[in-house]
């Protein structure tokens, strides 16, 4: 999750705010077209009672209200040298685009693409242009669209992918807390479905493939806080047989603010289990770098215990060239697990290098973030701290998808899953799937 503030890249910082939130009036070529727009009317949607005890609240605070506690964007303050794009001197700026729709990003930031790929510097430089006089962070899904791709596009067209992806993980890292994570997984749960499709769909499947033993070892790799587990805890509790003793490692990427945030979930997730009475012991385990080089020894399987684990968002990290991924599965295999389940959001985010196959890439990677913003905006509030966090983190993300090269890249996924009824189940929005979830387990 994402605490910084957005940032755009020097050469198109034209969004200076005030601490009021106001319209922009440090650039004359931008403050004229923004300060005209109307601010639009986002539905509230309606709160939803807890159906359980969450180790991640705390007891005066159930629910948390993001519109309460919300602070307006503060921004890095501006270069000293002017960074401005404006349109090539002595030709015509010709833009036939639709704007009457209200879904103009999909038309400019494709165009911007083709572009890119056709290496055309003279009709990039006067998309770029139109694009930083209409984004905003801070404005409908378009606006905030052609915000995040048009840092994205900057950052590729000047090879500066990897330092920005690097800039923006590493201010986030630094004003991460266990609060704000709490709260951001928290609403995000409790407004949209798209967490909590994979844990209840993964639970079911664990609860029942672990059935009637004594001993449970779960390994969890995930990138979910294990906010998926109170449930699986509620529901040991309640087997008509005796309640199982549970083990549960959680494998997390080995930075300072994961070190700190999990040892606070731990403590939770204790205090929870003994609240349940759930005889429950946890671990975690930090690893840097690819999930292929992690020592599965260090998992400390034991024979006396049945074992699942649980991948969510696990395998798209995962780089696809040289077979790391059959590698990780191969060594999960080894483990002898009696289940795997399996929860990924349904893109291929796999973006060319250049030429058509960047092209084709960027329209479906425009789509897929085009689809979670939206469900962003129709579950969240405007002014909450928490879809800021998470739309930020999505900023990263483009950045990586679109900036950064496959070396380095942390998000790419170079694989798209088939849609097949026997294949797994998944979660739609608006009749286009986005989570998708499947359980493995071995031959007998």
């Amino acid at each position: 999750m994402d605490t910084t503030l957005f940032r755009v890249v020097s050469s198109f910082q034209h969004h200076q705010a005030d601490q009021d939130h106001q319209s922009l009036n440090n650039s004359t070529t931008s403050s004229s077209s923004r300060s005209s727009r109307q601010e639009q009317n986002y539905p509230y949607p309606q709160e939803h009672d807890e159906e359980c005890f969450n180790f991640f609240m705390d007891d005066e605070d159930l629910s948390s209200s993001s519109s309460k506690h919300y602070y307006p964007y503060q921004p890095h303050p501006p270069s000293t040298t002017d960074h401005s794009f404006s349109p090539t001197p002595g030709v015509d700026v010709v833009f036939p685009f639709e704007f009457s729709s209200g879904k103009w990003a999909q038309d400019i930031l494709l165009e911007t693409a083709r572009a890119v790929a056709d290496k055309n510097t003279t009709r990039l430089q006067q998309l770029m242009w139109m694009l930083n006089e209409l984004s905003s962070p801070y404005g409908d899904t378009d606006q905030k669209l052609a915000s995040y791709f048009l840092q994205a596009f900057f950052s590729r067209i000047t090879q500066a992918g990897d330092r920005t992806y690097k800039t923006l993980a590493s201010a986030s890292e630094k004003t991460c807390s266990f609060e704000s994570t709490r709260k951001t997984v928290l609403k995000f749960q409790e407004l949209s479905p798209w967490t909590t499709f994979g844990h209840v769909a993964s639970n079911g499947a664990i609860l029942e493939a672990l059935e009637g033993e004594p001993k449970l070892h779960i390994v969890d790799i995930s990138n979910t806080y294990c906010t998926q587990w109170p449930t699986l805890f509620e529901a040991l509790a309640t087997r008509n047989d005796d309640t199982p003793h549970l083990r549960l490692t959680s494998v997390v990427t080995a930075g300072a603010t994961a070190q700190k945030v999990m040892k606070e979930i731990g403590a939770r997730m204790e205090k929870f289990a003994r609240l349940m009475g759930v005889p429950f012991k946890f671990n975690v385990v930090h690893h840097v770098g690819q999930l292929s080089d992690l020592d599965f020894s260090v998992l400390d399987i034991k024979e006396d215990e049945a074992l699942a684990i649980n991948c969510v968002n696990t395998l798209h990290s995962i780089a696809a060239v040289g077979n790391h991924r059959d590698a990780v599965i191969s060594s999960l295999r080894r483990l002898k697990p009696r289940i795997v389940t399996v929860v990924e959001e349904e893109a291929d985010l796999d973006i060319g290098l250049e030429g058509f196959e960047f092209v084709k890439g960027f329209e479906e990677c425009l789509r897929w973030f085009r689809v979670y913003f939206e469900a962003l905006d129709e579950s969240f509030p405007r002014t909450s701290n928490e879809r800021l966090m998470l739309e930020r983190a999505a900023g990263r993300a483009v950045v990586d998808l679109v900036a950064c090269s496959p070396a380095e890249s942390v998000e790419r996924e170079g694989w798209a899953m088939t849609q097949c009824s026997d294949a797994g189940i998944f979660l739609t929005w608006k009749e286009q799937p986005v989570v998708w979830a499947s359980a493995w387990r071995a031959l007998t």
